[in-house]
């Protein structure tokens, strides 16, 4: 039966599962990836012969795994807490709307450059709850707003959160995240300028085409530069950060009239207190070797027979770095005990149905994989497609983000699928697992969870569909693109 379409329909089932109770009935990743992993267990066990202790080391795994990630995502909400609860998200938004009075220039600032330096931050819904409500405060249309807030973050998404997209894939495959951060980049900076054009169209702003350009040069040349040199951790954040400051010193000097008093620059810097303490760590961490080989050293890891296992650096971790950000960055902007420990209190929650769906995706991954599930979709892909699978691969990451609402939970779900059809065809894995990666940055784009929560946070639930309706070409475009780019790189 191996190799055959129903024995690839059956290995699929776990995740059509997912798709279907999350698309057609409306679930939550916690109840789909439940299911789908009760599915997938029941599967494992009963056609694919994995026995007991598969079982056991899958649900090992998934569960380090999930514990890894979590670490990345409560420092990265309680620092957004803090911020939002000290009113600096808001001094940081001020300065940006004060810049110029030019809408155009205004819609770049806060829909490309604010979004994005969210998304390098914490990620996870962010950029769109914060971009879309500035926007519509100076004069944007809702639906206008949340569609540029959608595609003006999604070219960062990839590296979102600092870093856990890759994280999570290098966590899944023998492929370390600088190599995967390094083989992502290049991809978004050749085509990122594509999604600058969808937050021009979508403002309507048609005379802001030669700053739109410039702002898409900003900031993908330092992101590129960082994921090359330096890793998945800084190169949204980073990005946003020089390129944006780089874009208001070109508005000052050659742009129309500010809005506004600046801010001075020391409230500036307080404000971004734990975003400068963050950089400033990866950056030593990362770059300076004597520092960084201690920390590289000391590592939690197990193993158990039949090839479970993992490992994790807690020193070199960027959550650890993140936590010390928050820390430090909270004691410079004179915040109290209480007020880190309400901020941590108040991520803690955020994070409990995400744990329960980050989870159980995880485990459904690891089961599929050691059950042979994962091959068996890599075999039919191989024999199905040939040759024109790359053409496919951002397009399949882009499906996992629209499920799921993650593109973390994409990666999990099909980091896997990608590398083990890329061996089979021999085609370059770390291609393929960076387009896999920017398919799921793209999907953001599209994503319902995404667009619901945008439409929300402007006050116009039930207008889904008039987002949609702005997000989807840019989308389209912008995956059609990178497989064609992929196809031609994969078959040099």
């Amino acid at each position: 039966m191996a190799g055959t379409w129903l024995h690839a329909l059956i290995a699929a089932a776990p995740i059509l599962t997912v798709l279907v109770l999350m698309v057609g009935f409306g679930r939550s990743a916690a109840v789909a990836g439940l299911a789908g992993l009760a599915l997938a267990a029941a599967l494992a066990v009963g056609v694919f012969g994995l026995g007991a202790g598969g079982l056991a080391g899958a649900g090992l795994e998934g569960v380090f795994l999930a514990a890894t990630i979590l670490w990345i995502l409560l420092p990265a909400l309680a620092i957004h807490g803090l911020q939002e609860a000290r009113g600096a998200l808001a001094t940081l938004r001020d300065a940006l709307a004060r810049v110029t009075a030019a809408p155009a220039l205004q819609t770049i600032l806060i829909g490309w450059f604010f979004g994005l330096f969210m998304e390098g931050a914490a990620g996870f819904g962010t950029p769109v709850a914060l971009a879309a409500p500035l926007l519509v405060a100076l004069g944007v249309e809702p639906a206008r707003a949340v569609a540029i807030a959608l595609i003006g973050h999604s070219v960062g998404v990839s590296f979102g959160a600092v870093g856990t997209p890759v994280i999570a894939q290098a966590e899944l495959v023998a492929q370390g995240e600088a190599a995967i951060a390094a083989a992502t980049a290049p991809i978004h900076g050749v085509l990122g300028a594509i999604l600058m054009g969808g937050v021009l169209l979508s403002a309507g702003a048609a005379l802001a085409w030669g700053w739109g350009v410039l702002a898409a040069v900003l900031f993908l040349a330092p992101m590129v530069a960082i994921a090359v040199l330096v890793g998945p951790e800084l190169p949204t954040l980073g990005g946003a950060l020089l390129g944006g400051a780089a874009f208001v010193a070109a508005v000052r000097r050659f742009g129309p009239a500010r809005a506004g008093q600046a801010i001075e620059g020391r409230a500036l810097a307080r404000a971004g207190a734990p975003y400068l303490v963050l950089i400033a760590l990866i950056l030593a961490t990362r770059l300076v070797a004597p520092l960084r080989a201690p920390l590289e050293s000391v590592a939690i890891a197990w193993s158990l027979p039949g090839g479970f296992g993992a490992s994790v650096r807690p020193l070199f971790h960027p959550g650890t770095m993140l936590m010390a950000g928050f820390l430090a960055g909270g004691a410079i902007q004179g915040a109290r005990g209480g007020e880190l420990r309400a901020a941590l209190v108040r991520a803690t929650e955020r994070l409990v149905p995400v744990t329960v769906a980050l989870v159980a995706m995880l485990i459904l991954s690891r089961l599929m994989l050691h059950a042979g599930m994962i091959d068996a979709l890599a075999a039919f892909a191989a024999d199905t497609l040939g040759a024109a699978f790359p053409l496919t691969a951002p397009t399949v990451g882009a499906l996992g983000t629209f499920v799921t609402g993650s593109a973390t939970a994409s990666n999990i779900l099909f980091t896997a699928f990608q590398e083990a059809t890329a061996t089979r065809l021999d085609r370059p894995v770390l291609l393929m697992l960076a387009a896999q990666g920017v398919g799921a940055g793209v999907g953001n784009i599209i994503c319902p969870h995404n667009i619901v929560a945008g439409a929300a946070a402007v006050g116009i639930a039930g207008r889904e569909g008039a987002i949609l309706r702005r997000t989807l070409p840019a989308c389209l475009i912008y995956l059609a693109a990178a497989g064609i780019l992929v196809l031609a790189l994969a078959a040099r």
